[in-house]
């Protein structure tokens, strides 16, 4: 039967009206989206309070767990911008429903692990490739599934906020679950919660089609995924042998340079590239992407250095390091929560200078306070300062990023945002890691710690540069 055609279009908009409703209220797939990026954070801190059980158990070292979890934190970086191009080909809801799963087999192998092999396996190469494939089309699905600019930006907010409370959290739950039962029971814990998101994604619907004639350039994935790769490894390097960081390092940046060469010579043909060179010419974005790398850097090498510290020199259970850790938890939550007000009479910049500022001092009480003091609470002070700050511009840095770009361009931003924001946190655990495992005594835990609050006032320069932007106006 054949539907009578009207002038003015009625019928094509009676049908899309009847895909909007069958369509859930972004409010309702919010929970799956910002509980799948809260997991993955959390995957990336939950181990610091395990190293001494790990190590133990596995007859591992430090610097073993150590390199499990850059591994993890690197693999994300490294393939999160291949994940974003495969959203885009083979549909946002099928990426980051396969994403989940094989997150899942990630933390059951990592949850049976008899040796440090099968956790690497399990953690750093599973649920690395797993995150790379689901945070993509969390990002992608919040852009087009909130389209009022306001509730985007609360939504954006609320994952951000979720992301943040599972890096801080991580050390907190996975040490009260360690010391009740075992580290294992952590990966148990992360399973889990994969499997009440992959429930809960019945929920969300996607907004596009796929796009199964996307190409993908193998070619440029694997020249950016092996330049990063060797960066940090050659970092990771840097307590062993000079020469090899050097050598690995160098040959990174050469794979890197080769990458964007790749790029611009298929620009030039008319090919698609796996980025296009025009998302590092926006000096906003360029700026945000720098604070974005520098805030997780500080974050996660924080976290590394602080827990190797506590538990390796101070003799600290799990549970003792994590309830310390639940003071950056409380700072984060805290600053989050007031996140929106906050955005509504400031502008993005100053929100992130601030943020900068704050875990700086945060930093700098942590050694004035705890350097050589024998009570536990001197921690407390400076890590629920690095928690205000990280609260306070974690959510505008992101703003800012994906802000810059039309919507045609949110899935590749997207990617190159999650993988230089995952790239900080696989760097700054190297960097904080590589100096601590030498010798983690008190001299080695300030060096780190003093490397760390230079970087953040490296990002506090980057945030001043940022143009300013008077803040949203407030109706009513």
């Amino acid at each position: 039967m054949t539907v009578p055609s009207t002038p003015d279009g009625a019928g094509a908009r009676d049908t899309a009206d009847a895909r909007q409703e069958k369509r859930p209220w972004p409010r309702q797939v919010l929970a799956p989206l910002a509980l799948a990026q809260f997991v993955c954070s959390f995957a990336g801190s939950n181990m610091n309070v395990m190293i001494k059980d790990i190590s133990g158990d596995l007859g591992t070292t430090v610097q073993g767990v150590q390199t499990a979890i850059t591994v993890f934190l690197l693999v994300m970086a490294a393939l999160m911008i291949p994940g974003g191009i495969l959203t885009d080909r083979y549909g946002r809801k099928r990426c980051l429903i396969i994403g989940l799963a094989v997150y899942g087999v990630g933390t059951v192998l990592s949850a049976v692990a008899p040796g440090l092999g099968i956790l690497i396996l399990g953690n750093s190469i599973f649920q690395g490739v797993g995150t790379a494939l689901l945070i993509p089309p969390v990002y992608i699905l919040t852009t087009l599934l909130f389209t009022n600019v306001a509730d985007r930006a609360r939504a954006f907010g609320a994952i951000m906020a979720m992301g943040g409370i599972g890096a801080a959290a991580g050390p907190l739950i996975g040490g009260l679950i360690t010391s009740a039962i075992s580290w294992r029971a952590a990966f148990v814990f992360q399973a889990l919660v994969v499997a009440v998101i992959i429930v809960l994604t019945r929920r969300i619907d996607d907004p596009l089609p796929p796009d199964p004639g996307r190409v993908f350039d193998t070619v440029g994935a694997v020249l950016s995924a092996t330049g990063l790769v060797l960066v940090v490894m050659g970092i990771l390097a840097a307590d062993e042998n000079a020469w090899l960081m050097t050598g690995l390092i160098l040959l990174g940046a050469l794979m890197l340079v080769a990458f964007f060469r790749w790029v611009r010579a298929k620009e030039r043909a008319g090919a698609q590239p796996l980025l296009h060179t025009e998302l590092f010419r926006n000096r906003t974005s360029n700026l945000g992407l720098i604070t974005q790398h520098t805030q997780w850097l500080i974050l996660l090498g924080v976290s590394f250095v602080v827990a190797a510290y506590l538990q390796v020199v101070r003799g600290y259970d799990a549970i003792s390091t994590g309830v310390i850790f639940s003071a950056s938890t409380l700072g984060l939550l805290v600053s989050s929560l007031g996140a929106e007000r906050l955005a509504k009479r400031r502008e993005q910049r100053t929100l992130i200078m601030a943020g900068f500022a704050t875990s700086v001092c945060g930093i700098g009480v942590l050694l004035a306070l705890a350097h050589g003091s024998p009570s536990v609470w001197t921690f407390v002070p400076g890590l629920l300062l690095i928690g205000l700050g990280m609260g306070l511009m974690l959510t505008p840095s992101v703003n800012v990023v994906q802000s810059s770009f039309s919507e045609d361009q949110q899935g590749e931003i997207s990617g190159l945002s999650r993988s230089v924001s995952n790239l900080g946190s696989s760097v700054g655990t190297a960097i904080a890691g590589t100096i601590l495992v030498a010798d983690p005594a008190v001299g080695p835990y300030a060096v780190a710690l003093v490397v760390l609050a230079v970087i953040g006032l490296g990002g506090l320069g980057a945030a001043t540069m940022l143009p300013r932007t008077p803040p949203p106006t407030r109706h009513g």
